[in-house]
């Protein structure tokens, strides 16, 4: 039994080095390279952001009375 205890350590203990070898970058640059992203690309999904027409964009705020009695 102690065998596999010490076996599952092991493997444990090689899956943690490989996730430390693993890059990564600061929050504060990823957060300001998505905010340069979204600025520089426009969403079609939201078209009256970018100035298009707000009628064809169910999310845009509507002008007039939309009232359901």
């Amino acid at each position: 039994m102690s065998e596999t205890k010490l076996r599952k350590m092991n493997e444990q203990n090689d899956r943690l080095k490989e996730q430390l070898e693993i890059q990564r970058i600061p929050v504060s640059d990823a957060s300001k390279s998505l905010i340069d992203y979204c600025k520089s690309n426009h969403d079609t999904l939201v078209p009256s952001v970018w100035g298009s027409n707000k009628t064809q964009d169910p999310f845009a705020e509507q002008s007039g009375c939309t009232c359901c009695v």
